[in-house]
């Protein structure tokens, strides 16, 4: 449940929504939360939002101060509901002639950040009105609909912290060291690749109509574009989709020529392919006949699961998580087959392969799926964090969010519909987002003073990515961001982040800058579950919340000055 919003007044579209509320107001609903006592008050449906007003239960000392607790509709992952005497609704007069007074139910509410809600209401129709409700606002396709065109926070202005990191920022920086690269503006209408951003950085020795062969030639026009230069010896990070050759005699020389300009003279290259394993084969074969050329390109295969395995995966992982009196051994078996962490185990290796073809053998890599939204974006932002000290800063961690994941057009409207509650079967649905935010915490447990941003960043990333009260992370790519002028009507989620008070509960206080590349370790022994995400709300907070208060007391004393007394005695 998240902060109260503004009170606004209907308007046509939230008209529109009212018309999926059957019941607004239930009195004496008793709703029990995790972590928290249970408590009892009146549960209204809006538009938006579940709101319980409440006192809580057993507390003398509230002083008539009553709680607020709001839930998104769009954070209810599955609505499971139970009502008593059921069998009285199979007469039609009956029902009519003793509407609200007899039978109860309760409604669990499991929601994509993985709590689970329990509300008992003292009415079996208001039970069964409140669940549809829900159900259906829960799931509206409709982009426009959405929470953030209305939300409205108190000293925020529309527009404020749009765009985040605009390709222009980014190119300077490279510009700073190199002339070899240059912008590009071919996809200023989104016509040569609807899921790219307006602007690209290509380069400098390939013109536009290069680009827009290579473009034909690739899946979704998704051509090869730079994701990182990597400063210290030069090479380069390219990302693309698959080519569309039906054989290995389908070549395209423009497309050829655009890998050969990106060499920048460091050979040989080399092509990452993070396809599914099952066409291992014939994806070598046709990248070798369509893309390696007098030896300057290595194709290297690294297959990563992108969709419905990985979707489910999620779901027996979190059914592992929340499944009862579990003993330890059967535990531990669930976790082992619901292979979330060979998930995380494959792409961490996956990127630890593409920086170790930059750093130590020089060379510049090409990473690419079959769409190239996602497990390619996936291996390009962990090969940063990896590589570069500026991606592990507070700032610099949001840019390369803004950068890889956002404007470079994984489809986070598709992929985020569900988390692991849903049974929903859906081809489109998969948590790449969630395991590159796993990956992130791994390399944070293992070097501890490398990266600015603390585990709670990360959370609030996992919570937000799949339900929002900002604009962040709506739509599946740029184009469809500014058809719906998200950036006009919405509010950024990097402003409510980069606040002076908030960003200071979201900083690791033992960071320590390091200019050096990291090697996270893949090893089963280096690994573990992210139980601060995934056992959130099983596991109590207050051990954790007294360990980082002492840490940062520590961490102050250390770095004050000493007195003249304590000089003395030293």
């Amino acid at each position: 449940m998240s902060l109260s919003p503004m009170t606004l007044p209907l308007t046509g579209p939230q008209m529109e929504l009212s018309d999926h509320i059957q019941t607004s107001q239930v009195e004496n609903v008793r709703v029990t939360c995790p972590l928290m006592p249970p408590i009892t008050g009146t549960l209204c449906v809006s538009s938006h939002h579940l709101l319980l007003s409440a006192l809580p239960e057993g507390d003398e000392d509230h002083d008539g101060e009553r709680l607020e607790l709001w839930l998104l509709h769009r954070a209810v992952d599955s609505v499971e509901k139970s009502v008593q005497n059921i069998v009285r609704f199979r007469s039609k007069e009956i029902v009519e002639g003793s509407e609200g007074k007899t039978g109860s139910g309760s409604i669990t509410l499991k929601c994509k950040d993985l709590r689970v809600i329990q509300l008992e209401i003292p009415s079996m129709e208001a039970t069964l009105n409140i669940a549809r409700s829900v159900q259906a606002l829960s799931s509206l396709d409709s982009i426009s609909l959405a929470y953030p065109f209305f939300f409205r926070p108190q000293r925020h202005r529309l527009g404020e912290g749009w765009p985040r990191d605009t390709t222009e920022n980014f190119f300077l920086k490279i510009k700073a060291e190199t002339d070899s690269w240059r912008i590009s503006h071919i996809n200023l209408d989104f016509k040569v690749c609807p899921s790219y951003p307006p602007t690209v950085i290509v380069p400098r020795s390939c013109t536009d109509d290069t680009l827009l062969m290579s473009a034909s030639f690739r899946r979704g026009g998704r051509f090869p574009i730079l994701s990182y230069y990597h400063k210290s010896n030069g090479t380069a990070l390219l990302h693309c989709s698959k080519s569309q050759a039906g054989s290995a005699r389908h070549r395209c020389e423009k497309d050829e020529a655009l890998l050969d300009a990106a060499l920048l003279g460091q050979l040989p290259g080399f092509i990452i392919h993070t396809g599914p394993s099952n066409n291992a084969k014939q994806v070598t074969s046709e990248e070798e006949g369509a893309e390696r050329q007098a030896g300057y390109w290595r194709v290297l295969h690294r297959p990563l699961e992108r969709g419905r395995a990985l979707q489910d995966s999620l779901v027996r992982l979190v059914s592992a998580c929340y499944e009862p009196a579990l003993e330890i051994n059967r535990w531990l078996s669930k976790l082992q087959a619901s292979r979330w962490m060979s998930h995380v185990k494959e792409a961490l290796g996956a990127a630890g392969l593409t920086a170790e073809c930059m750093e130590r053998k020089g060379g510049c890599v090409l990473v690419q799926g079959k769409e190239g939204t996602d497990t390619t974006l996936l291996v390009t932002s962990l090969t940063q964090l990896i590589l570069s000290p500026d991606c592990r800063t507070f700032d610099g961690f949001q840019d390369l969010i803004e950068r890889d994941w956002l404007q470079a057009g994984h489809p986070f409207q598709l992929r985020c519909a569900h988390s692991g509650w849903s049974q929903s079967r859906a081809q489109h649905e998969a948590p790449l987002f969630l395991l590159f935010l796993d990956c992130c915490w791994q390399v944070a447990r293992q070097f501890p003073f490398a990266l600015e941003f603390s585990e709670k960043l990360l959370c609030i990333l996992a919570e937000h990515a799949y339900s929002s009260e900002y604009g962040t992370f709506l739509c599946n790519n740029e184009k469809e961001r500014c058809l719906y002028e998200v950036q006009d009507r919405t509010h950024s989620l990097w402003v409510f982040l980069n606040d002076n008070k908030k960003q200071l509960k979201l900083l690791n206080p033992m960071y320590e800058q390091n200019p050096l590349v990291i090697w996270p370790s893949v090893e089963p022994q280096s690994l573990q579950l992210w139980a601060g995400f995934f056992l959130q709300y099983l596991l109590p907070h207050e051990h954790t919340i007294l360990a980082r208060k002492r840490m940062v007391e520590i961490i102050k004393t250390s770095q004050e000055p000493l007195d003249n007394s304590q000089i003395s005695q030293s």
